[in-house]
């Protein structure tokens, strides 16, 4: 067997691409996050439009609202959040930071309302809901009706492939359910949030109540 032995100057160079690569692949990770967010705010500015179209709420009556469409705002005061949450919770979906998932019952309804979101990337609306206290509101404001819910429960983690969390309490109500990856960077876990329905757009508007 023969063996090539490199120069100095191909050692050099062979090093010097090797760097390169590094350096670009390196890079290329530091970005991603960035890039997502633009990204996602791009789609963020779309929605916006969409979302306050004349058709919308009657779109949203007639059950027509499909997915990567704008559903309802969330609005989590304590945190800062604000962005629009989209129906689906498909990869291309996500990329508008948060989606509803379309089995579960719509905001204000009976039963659980789930909605995901990022924690690291496109936006990153979920970020900090480790931060959550019970207490804490959580505001859905749909084309059609304006509905606040309060966390009734620190943050759980579960098992990533624990779908549960998303099922309808046995004892019947009104609640809402976010959920993310957990750590933050890793689908190690999944982090879930549990918030029951408090106010809906009408006694909202009649007791002049804020969040």
């Amino acid at each position: 067997m023969k063996f090539f032995k490199l120069s100095p100057r191909g050692a050099r160079r062979g090093l010097t691409a090797l760097a390169i690569v590094l350096a670009l692949t390196g890079l290329g990770f530091a970005s991603y996050p960035f890039v997502t967010d633009m990204w996602s705010a791009r789609i963020q500015s779309g929605l916006q439009g969409e979302f306050t179209q004349a058709g919308a709420a009657q779109r949203y009556r007639l059950g027509e609202v499909k997915t990567g469409d704008p559903l309802t705002r969330l609005e989590i005061p304590v945190l800062g959040v604000d962005t629009l949450v989209v129906e689906g919770t498909t990869l291309a979906a996500l990329r508008a930071g948060a989606g509803h998932y379309p089995e579960t019952p719509l905001p204000g309804e009976k039963g659980n309302v789930a909605i995901a979101g990022h924690r690291t990337t496109y936006g990153k609306p979920f970020n900090r809901i480790d931060e959550l206290e019970p207490g804490n509101k959580v505001v859905l404001t749909t084309p059609v009706g304006r509905h606040v819910y309060q966390v009734i429960a620190r943050p759980a983690v579960v098992d990533p492939y624990d779908w549960s969390p998303i099922e309808e309490f046995p004892n019947g109500g009104s609640f809402l359910t976010l959920t993310s990856c957990h750590p933050e960077g890793s689908a190690a876990y999944r982090i879930v949030v549990r918030a029951k329905l408090i106010q809906s757009s009408e006694d909202v508007a009649q007791r002049g109540e804020s969040t």
